[in-house]
């Protein structure tokens, strides 16, 4: 009845959804796909760094988020970007799984010899070309994406906010009057929202730079920032939200978002800033959005991985620590160079051209050109430099015999460059040389003194870094602002960058849930992301990550009614019910409600698919058998398993009127078996009592009977568990508990929660009954939106402990869920 009630609701939600009426005023395509087929939504928070998200979660500037890692099961991981530690490389990977498909934001392609930056639509097209003819599966294939470098296999139309895509711009234009102001009316309070954000925003905006301009920040470049940051920090973040949310309606499988007001920021003032750190949340509240559309669409079932693809480092300026530009600094540094170099030798500002290098101004790219008096023929390679965030490439210096060692001295030495990094072959595994205060170096066997002992990532990073001088459209000098006992320092106007190989700019986050299979290594990067995306959509990976240690001692067991795998928001997973078990990684999980073969469950073997995704062993018992079809209980577990017994339990007594009754002649039964758990004998029955109370206490009283738990074979720990759809002031329970304990109840300072219906959860009526020697060291009834959603009950987890351990400190690796 409340998953009917539920489904009704969710139904109405829906008809009345502004996303759904908006996809269908514009005419735009729908998903073909089953509700229970799987989604997922990439919700990248540009420029984030691990320890930026820990500091913003301390001062709960994102609390949506927090409550994800506390009750909603996610995990909190490293990702280390590699070097460059950019959005364009992090997208590669992610979306085509190529590294490092470019040197830095903004470089040189040396076959046409442009300086390019990535969000020039050409560059990224050139880029994403070469990607397209190395791979033909990308991510986001069917699905959508927004401010992206790359589209990544959408399809024309569904990259949104783009270099070189249309996005909803042809639906939009196509539009007729009507349409629009259906439009309008359909979202007005979102457009009043909006407005209103965007006026606040436009206040604080004016407020801090003010406040920048007494604080001696250039008034130029903060009045240019006011319209900027209005437009990043509240006008793009809403319209991807609000594209995101038509695209759920939509039911596309795979949508991707970028989210990078923290990032902008964070180069204005750094990353540190509480500048910075207002605009999370804003971020936090779209997170926020973005995951409750998600989880109420009836298109699909959808999964939420939230990451950053880099950090950023508190950084100086080159320009504000040294009084000059790097380019005038290289000019003057190198005037001793032999050779045509010396019609390149600008003075002052003459041969320094300056170019504005980001979206939003917060970084410059210098080149250097000849004097207008040159006579450099227009045949050669134009000597530049690309200067972009903590690393710089110089490009086409002739050294007319000058040794590159000797070079890369006098660029450290003379303008102050703390690391130079040059090729000393072509061959792409031959080592890297370079120079910085201490002299000669070599990666990647040097890399551990040049990241330092506190680096996260310092031997990766030393290979990345190493790889990186060895790219195509590298510079033949590489330098960075940032090596061990250095401060960072940034070659453009900024005080937060990224790009280069610091601590910070390498050490970003991902945060998915933790039943998602971990790296081996300990923690992610870009392609692992991909993979487990892969994976995840294509139903082909297990979903235990981690068993639990040996070292703990206690028995978890589980009792869960799965209710047909039907949940309550009408679809039926199988699938979503091994998640919910994989959560709480139990050794024995008690199912009931199972369906084997029947048409309104698809024709599975809910049984057999549960125990495959979770890599257990089963022993299912029919309750009901009718030709063909079954539904009854199972018993899975990982330890030794020996099936003692499977029967059907009395029914209601002779007398009872059933036709005034009609589901209590529904046959129930029971499933025991023995278990091992470190040498101990453990035996476990479960089952599914009926509706009726006469009908209950012949039940009862058949399961302490001489046929099961009084049984010579049931010897020793004893545990049963299931539902037995009696309250505990029943006299059912009370019969139980003159002969075993209710684990609820026994373990101290803890108040018993309801299981039953899992929205509410009010009732309690799902058990553990554990026997007079074992003891109960945690009980979890884990209410989060999967549990709520997947079955009408709650799952029911306990830690037993046996006789002479205590209570095991170490029992449980999972938090407790709120009720």
């Amino acid at each position: 009845m409340m998953s009917r009630i539920e489904t009704a609701l969710r139904r109405l939600r829906r008809r009345f959804s502004r996303s759904a009426w908006m996809a269908r005023l514009l005419k735009l395509p729908t998903s073909d796909s089953h509700p229970s087929d799987h989604g997922l939504i990439l919700i990248q928070v540009d420029g984030l760094a691990y320890p930026q998200l820990q500091k913003a979660l301390a001062r709960k500037r994102m609390p949506f988020v927090q409550k994800l890692i506390r009750k909603e099961h996610y995990q909190l991981d490293h990702l280390f970007p590699g070097v460059p530690s950019t959005t364009p490389a992090v997208q590669a990977e992610l979306f085509y799984g190529v590294r490092a498909i470019v040197p830095a934001f903004g470089f040189m392609m040396r076959d046409t010899q442009q300086l390019v930056r990535m969000y020039d639509p050409d560059a990224a097209c050139a880029v994403e070309e070469k990607l397209e003819a190395r791979v033909d599966d990308p991510l986001l294939k069917d699905g959508s994406c927004y401010l992206s470098l790359f589209r990544a296999g959408t399809s024309d139309g569904e990259a949104h906010f783009c270099p070189a895509s249309r996005g909803w711009g042809p639906a939009l234009r196509e539009a007729g009057p009507l349409t629009v102001v259906l439009l309008i009316l359909s979202n007005l309070w979102g457009l009043v929202r909006t407005g209103a954000l965007l006026l606040v925003e436009l206040v604080l905006a004016v407020i801090d730079s003010i406040r920048g301009v007494f604080a001696g920040e250039n008034f130029w470049r903060e009045l240019m920032f006011i319209p900027t940051r209005v437009a990043v920090t509240i006008l793009m973040r809403e319209l991807c939200t609000f594209g995101v949310k038509i695209d759920i309606a939509r039911g596309l499988p795979v949508i991707y978002v970028n989210l990078l007001g923290y990032d902008e920021q964070s180069h204005r003032r750094g990353p540190n800033s509480a500048f910075a750190h207002w605009v999370l949340k804003g971020i936090d509240d779209a997170i926020a959005r973005i995951w409750r559309a998600a989880h109420r669409s009836d298109k699909r079932q959808y999964d939420v991985w939230i990451f950053s693809d880099h950090g950023q480092e508190q950084a100086e300026p080159y320009e504000v620590r040294h009084g000059r530009s790097l380019g005038e600094a290289l000019s003057e540094s190198l005037r001793d160079l032999p050779g045509d170099n010396a019609s390149y030798r600008s003075t002052g500002r003459r041969g320094v051209q300056l170019e504005r290098a980001r979206m939003f101004g917060s970084e410059w790219i210098e080149k250097i050109i000849p004097p207008d008096d040159s006579d450099v023929s227009a045949s050669e390679p134009p000597l530049a430099l690309a200067a972009l965030g903590p690393v710089a490439m110089l490009y086409n210096l002739r050294t007319n015999g000058t040794p590159r060692a000797e070079i890369a001295r006098m660029i450290v030495e003379r303008a102050a460059v703390p690391l130079v990094l040059y090729r000393a072959s072509d061959e792409d595994d031959a080592p890297v040389h370079g120079w910085w205060r201490d002299g000669a170096v070599e990666l990647p066997r040097d890399g551990l003194r040049l990241m330092g002992d506190e680096h996260p990532f310092a031997e990766q990073t030393a290979i990345d870094l190493a790889r990186l001088c060895h790219h195509p459209d590298a510079g033949d000098f590489i330098m960075c602002g940032w090596c061990a006992g250095e401060k960072p320092m940034t070659f453009a106007v900024e005080n937060g960058s990224h790009g280069g190989p610091g601590p910070n700019e390498t050490n970003a986050f991902a945060l998915l849930p933790k039943d998602i299979r971990r790296p081996s290594q300990g923690y992610w990067r870009a392609g692992d992301l991909r993979r487990a995306a892969q994976q995840f959509l294509h139903h082909y990976y297990p979903l235990v990550p981690v068993l639990r240690p040996q070292a703990v001692k206690t028995l978890r067991v589980m009792t869960y009614n799965v209710h047909s795998c039907l949940g309550m928001d009408g679809k039926y997973s199988a699938r979503r019910i091994a998640r919910v078990i994989a959560r709480y990684q139990p050794d024995v999980v008690a199912l009931q409600e199972l369906d084997v073969s029947r048409p309104r469950s698809g024709g599975e073997d809910q049984a057999e698919r549960i125990a495959r995704y979770l890599q257990m062993d089963f022993q299912f018992h029919p309750a009901i058998h009718l030709e063909e079809e079954r539904y009854g209980d199972a018993i899975l577990s990982r330890l030794p398993m020996r099936v003692i017994k499977k029967d059907i339990l009395p029914g209601p007594p002779e007398a009872a009127p059933l036709s005034l009754l009609p589901t209590v002649d529904e046959p129930r039964g029971a499933v025991w078996v023995e278990v091992d758990h470190n040498g101990e004998k453990v035996q476990i029955v479960n089952t599914h009592l009926g509706l009726s109370k006469a009908e209950r206490l012949r039940q009862v009283d058949a399961l302490l009977g001489p046929d099961w738990l009084g049984h010579p074979e049931c010897t020793g720990h004893k545990v049963l568990l299931g539902d037995f759809n009696a309250l505990p002031n029943s006299a059912e329970h009370k019969r139980l508990t003159e002969h075993l304990h209710d684990a609820q109840v026994h373990l101290a300072n803890h108040r018993p929660r309801g299981t039953f219906p899992s929205r509410l959860s009010r009732a309690r009526i799902d058990y553990i009954f554990i026997g007079r020697r074992m003891k109960v060291s945690k009980v979890l009834v884990p209410r989060t939106e999967l549990t709520q959603v997947a079955s009408d009950h709650l799952p029911l987890v306990t830690d037993l402990a046996f006789p002479g351990q205590g209570d095991d400190k170490g029992a449980s690796d999972t938090a407790t869920e709120e009720a």
